[in-house]
């Protein structure tokens, strides 16, 4: 089953990120796209784990210290799609 990322949902964020946040974002994509997004989990500078209580259903991933992506996954024919839902800073 092949993987595709997609950004709709944060169009505009994107615009507004700076671009070393976008680079490693557009490599994660192409990282999933190329390995599948399972394959992708187990890569340790990503941190992909999945979120808890009312975001249970979405996974982030760590851009750097400061920023993380968080997505969704689901299943179109035989195409897993990976939805971008939010990109923003993260505080600890």
């Amino acid at each position: 089953m092949g993987s595709k990322v997609v950004f709709e949902n944060v169009i505009r964020e994107l615009r507004r990120l700076p671009h070393f946040i976008i680079r490693k974002l557009n490599k994660w994509a192409r990282d999933v796209e190329k390995f599948g997004i399972e394959e992708v989990r187990k890569i340790p500078g990503y941190h992909d784990e999945p979120l808890h209580g009312q975001r249970k259903e979405q996974r982030s991933i760590r851009l750097s210290k400061g920023y993380r992506a968080i997505y969704i996954e689901y299943e179109e024919g035989s195409i897993k799609i990976i939805s971008i839902e939010e990109v923003s800073k993260h505080e600890y």
